[in-house]
């Protein structure tokens, strides 16, 4: 058993360095960025009239549809639909990769279950607040960025380090668009050395270990937004 740790743990290990962490990396970052943007959106509520404010419930509708789409179905088919799918219809340009394919779907598929997370975040905020805030004469952009937005976002990241590790571990669905990350790799091994329990049970391991590893920021960052309660109090 010692002998074959050591002889495919190494190559699992350098898999999942050169590509399920920088995956799950850059398709957070871009997922976080796409959370915040649907979730303002969809919680700010302007003064417009007329077609300002037909405009804002269009675009309310569309961000809502995409958010229901990418909440309803499976990971695994989002990324067929997108690596295989979409080049049957001319738009290849939208995924010329796997790697692109892959970092879309995650990107996207999390995104809208974080903006979820950070709407609700900002629907928590008490009403109170707002309205001690516009006592004080500052207008609707200044609550919404000054007052809601940084209370949100403080209590929306232990959500979203959840989504993190959950998206560390759907990297393992990249293996269907023939990115050679942990997973994908962990199939050839067992396909050559005829053992698929341990080379399963190795790579599941690996994935325990880097989510572990991964996890320890979460903390620090936590503290750090929470130091400002404490000095508020």
């Amino acid at each position: 058993m010692f002998q074959f740790i050591a002889t495919y743990a190494p190559q699992l290990i350098v898999a999942g360095i050169k590509y399920t962490i920088p995956l799950a990396l850059i398709s957070f970052v871009i997922a976080v960025v796409i959370a915040a943007a649907v979730a303002i959106l969809r919680s700010y509520v302007p003064h417009a009239t007329g077609f300002g404010k037909l405009g804002w419930h269009i675009l309310k509708f569309i961000l809502g549809f995409y958010v229901w789409i990418f909440r309803s179905t499976p990971m695994l088919v989002q990324l067929f639909v997108v690596f295989y799918g979409l080049p049957k219809l001319g738009i290849s340009w939208l995924s010329p990769s796997g790697w692109s394919a892959a970092v879309m779907v995650l990107s996207l598929n999390t995104g809208a279950y974080a903006s979820e997370a950070i709407r609700a975040s900002i629907s928590s905020i008490p009403d109170t607040q707002r309205e001690a805030a516009a006592a004080l004469g500052m207008t609707d952009r200044q609550i919404f960025l000054r007052i809601i937005l940084p209370q949100a976002t403080r209590i929306s990241i232990p959500t979203l380090a959840n989504s993190f590790v959950a998206l560390v571990k759907d990297t393992s669905l990249a293996s269907v668009v023939t990115i050679v990350e942990m997973f994908y790799l962990s199939q050839q091994l067992a396909a050559v050395n005829f053992e698929p329990l341990q080379m399963y049970l190795l790579v599941a391991v690996i994935y325990a270990l880097f989510v572990t590893i991964l996890s320890f920021p979460q903390r620090y960052i936590q503290r750090w937004a929470d130091r400002f309660v404490k000095e508020q109090r």
